[in-house]
């Protein structure tokens, strides 16, 4: 007698075969069968009535280090049928930590993610000061989905090095303390580190966040303690666009050969209205590349972010911008009313065409508090419109809409993969990882948390870009396989039910929509997900077209214990 029987579904395993007509059995949080069972009995059955049942939806990218101090379930990656996530990416996170430095890390997500810094004071509880034990916080009191948490690079430097982290290369000593700590934590079931060197990713006031003065030194001893035990893996933020550096390439190579473990890297997007530009970036480094060595990442929706002038983090790809990351807001309204800084920046647009021509047209007001940015939005107006109008160069336009509003007005720009043909290469590469969905960061800025069923609604049944069964192996088997969580991402008897049973003709991405549900009130965007019938976290229901059902099934998983199960 099983816990639960699901009947007549089409499976569709997360390895790349053929779908299948049958039924799946359940015992406790394990796949116990799966074929034709109808000789078998369940104390519990579920008729799929002909729907499609794929494992859980593995996230390679979220940023849910803070927003799981508040939100258990970690909204809304769940209802897209995610069930494990992995967190402590980009080198900006939550632990180690000293007390006297949660300001530090407090500070660097606030400017690096995006997430608000009153909302951190009044909802995580910082009950941890080593890894190990915020491990075991996290898993006290149950989650909505799995996590698999990365030991971000600045908060292990933040917590050896004091403020020193952010002025300069640790001495022989402290880098040695830092392999002492990341060792331990790998011990404890870390998946890993994780580092950036973005030139955008400033952190506590606005300074680069402390993993930016790492010396290759550092990256070798952390190395060092994933080759000895033979697993875990390395995210690497990279700069968006453009070509690969020798200092780039330098640091691949050296976390590529000293671990001898995969290293995913980010990112490679093609740049605006160039098809084929990703190409590029991924010939510089073609003798790195190999799913047992680097793996870029890509995202397989467009990047679209939403940012005010009090915030304009994304701008901060354009060197003009950099500085303002690290000013006060009135130094910042001073700046936008300076005309030769809006020249640099129409001269930036022109010499670093990053999101391509046209920039205006697809720059829209999104929200505002005066009249007149809020008669902008909800006319859904566009930079380009309203210059045109005003008889008045785009860039002053922006400038002066945002200074009337005192810096409350709320853009949207779709920045890059806003034209499919940009798209389908990314989704169809096999050397390229799907992910990128920041979800838990940039919270008033964007929600790419349901990328997974926006991939399952264009790229399979929209364009056919991707069969069922392979866009499912890129949401599953792929990332699961990739850091070592080999007894999920696939159906198969004796691996861990995180299961997903859904309506392949209706599956989709919803608009974004605001909701007012942070520690202290404030807004974020989130997406609501169509076609999704049932998500399953460890053999329990968690989520039911839509409506959590089914309590906080979820776990911290550990690397050393991630191995096939046998029946």
């Amino acid at each position: 007698m099983h816990d639960l029987i699901i009947r007549n579904a089409r499976i569709v395993d997360g390895l790349g075969n053929p779908e299948f007509f049958g039924d799946l059995a359940i015992d406790g949080d394990t796949i116990t069968a799966v074929g034709d069972l109808a000789n078998h009995q369940g104390k519990e059955q579920l008729d799929a009535n002909g729907l499609v049942l794929t494992p859980g939806f593995v996230d390679p990218h979220t940023h849910y280090d803070a927003q799981v101090a508040w939100d258990r379930l970690m909204t809304c990656s769940p209802e897209h049928g995610v069930t494990t996530v992995v967190i402590g990416n980009c080198g900006v996170g939550t632990a180690p930590v000293r007390d006297g430095m949660r300001d530090f890390l407090m500070g660097d997500l606030v400017n690096v993610e995006g997430i608000p810094l009153e909302d951190m004071e009044q909802g995580i509880s910082w009950n941890w000061e080593s890894f190990g034990e915020y491990l075991n916080e996290l898993d006290r009191g149950g989650l909505g989905m799995n996590i698999a948490a990365l030991v971000a690079m600045t908060p292990l430097r933040h917590y050896v090095m004091g403020s020193d982290s952010l002025e300069r290369a640790g001495t022989s000593e402290e880098i040695s303390q830092m392999g002492e700590l990341f060792s331990e934590a790998m011990d404890d079931g870390a998946f890993g580190f994780s580092t950036t060197i973005i030139g955008v990713h400033v952190g506590y006031e606005g300074r680069p966040v402390a993993c930016r003065n790492s010396s290759l030194e550092e990256y070798r001893v952390l190395c060092q303690a994933l080759k000895k035990r033979g697993r875990g893996s390395i995210e690497l933020a990279l700069k968006l666009t453009g070509d690969i550096g020798d200092e780039e390439r330098e640091l691949l190579s050296l976390l590529v050969n000293e671990s001898e473990r995969p290293v995913t890297w980010l990112a490679v997007v093609n740049q605006a209205e160039k098809p084929n530009s990703y190409l590029q970036r991924l010939d510089a480094v073609e003798d790195l590349l190999g799913w047992d060595k680097a793996v870029p990442q890509t995202t397989c929706r467009p990047l679209r972010f939403q940012l005010d002038l009090a915030n304009p983090y994304i701008l901060g790809v354009f060197p003009t911008w950099q500085p303002v990351m690290r000013m006060s807001r009135e130094e910042k309204i001073a700046c936008y009313r300076d005309l030769a800084f809006r020249q640099s920046f129409r001269d930036d647009l022109v010499n670093i065409p990053a999101f391509g021509s046209n920039v205006w047209g697809r720059f829209y007001v999104l929200d505002g508090v005066s009249d007149q940015a809020r008669g902008f939005a909800e006319n859904k107006r566009t930079i380009g419109e309203i210059a045109l109008e005003w008889d008045m160069d785009p860039m002053d336009c922006f400038c002066e809409i945002a200074l009337e509003d005192e810096l409350r007005t709320t853009f949207d720009l779709i920045a890059i993969n806003y034209d499919e043909q940009d798209t389908i290469p990314l989704v169809q590469d096999k050397r390229l990882m799907i992910g990128l969905s920041d979800g838990g960061a940039h919270l008033n800025m964007l929600c790419d948390a349901g990328y997974s069923t926006h991939m399952l609604e264009r790229w399979v049944r929209d364009t056919g870009a991707l069969s069922l069964e392979e866009g499912v192996r890129k949401l599953t088997s792929e990332p699961a396989d990739f850091f070592g969580i080999k007894n999920r991402g696939r159906i198969e008897v004796g691996c861990k039910a995180d299961l997903v049973l859904l309506d392949p003709d209706t599956v989709a991405c919803g608009d974004k929509q605001v909701v007012n549900d942070l520690p202290s009130g404030g807004k974020r965007f989130v997406t609501p997900a169509a076609g999704i019938h049932a998500t399953f976290v460890n053999g329990t229901m968690l989520y039911q077209n839509g409506e959590h059902v089914g309590g906080l099934p979820g776990r911290v998983l550990r690397s050393y214990d991630c191995e096939p199960m046998t029946a």
